[in-house]
């Protein structure tokens, strides 16, 4: 594997979309799977259910999240905490991903200390939960004259953060991937005040790359549907499967 920064974003995301796929394995599995990606080094963090490693070589360093898992309760308390706090930047944000995001931080801070990763290139990404810790993260690392700052954020299948002004705040380039229906990408609702940040990246129901709009998108939606019926699943769950991204994305690198 090249350098991330000499790859094209289409090649980022697909590999961001792998190791948001490793940050749900345990960690002898998740340095062996990275170290096939050419990372050599694999710290994990754990406090509270709140979870995320870090990935790192000669010359990037990857924060990636891990996202909701079924059997833990403290992830599914987090996606449910949906009040809306006062963020550590500015405006407010989703208080269960904040929660997450704060458990790891101390140990975050010094996995990205400026002094120590200066020929480094900070990416951070994830998937369902941990693309709203990721985004989290990235802003706060953008946001702290310690810490290096985050080149670029991929996230997979996110919901909502923050309000209006956190995410126009939050400061990063970010390729959030949406697959089709998914269904996790709509919540929290708009009319709590929550939005998404970044530059929305679209699978449809054939699972291409496309910048529908309007009425196209609406039958986009319907078609995969439709799909899911013909195939007994449920598309809007489905679509939120990280190896749904994964499958889709490495068509286009």
């Amino acid at each position: 594997m090249s350098n991330i920064s000499d790859m094209n974003w289409q090649q980022r995301s697909l590999l961001f979309a792998k190791l948001s796929k490793i940050a749900y394995y345990n960690t002898d599995l998740a340095k062996s799977k990275a170290k096939e990606l050419n990372f050599t080094s694999t710290t994990f963090y754990s406090k509270e259910g709140a979870q995320a490693y870090c990935f790192s070589n000669k010359t990037d360093l990857v924060i990636a999240c891990r996202g909701t898992e079924a059997t833990q309760l403290t992830d599914i308390k987090a996606d449910l905490d949906a009040l809306p706090v006062i963020s550590e930047t500015i405006s407010r944000v989703h208080q269960g991903f904040k929660n997450q995001v704060d458990d790891l931080w101390p140990e975050i801070v010094i996995g990205i200390n400026k002094k120590a990763n200066t020929k480094k290139t900070l990416w951070v990404c994830g998937h369902s939960l941990g693309a709203a810790m990721a985004t989290i993260i990235a802003s706060r690392a953008k946001h702290h004259t310690e810490l290096t700052d985050p080149l670029e954020l991929y996230t997979y299948g996110s919901p909502r953060v923050g309000w209006p002004g956190y995410v126009k705040d939050v400061g990063v380039e970010h390729y959030r991937w949406k697959n089709n229906n998914d269904i996790v990408t709509t919540v929290p609702l708009l009319i709590m005040g929550f939005r998404h940040h970044g530059t929305e990246h679209y699978l449809n129901a054939y699972g291409e790359y496309r910048n529908p709009t309007g009425w196209q998108r609406v039958k986009d939606k319907l078609r995969g549907l439709w799909f899911g019926i013909k195939e007994g699943k449920i598309d809007s769950f489905r679509d939120h499967f990280i190896n749904e991204y994964i499958k889709h994305i490495s068509k286009l690198s």
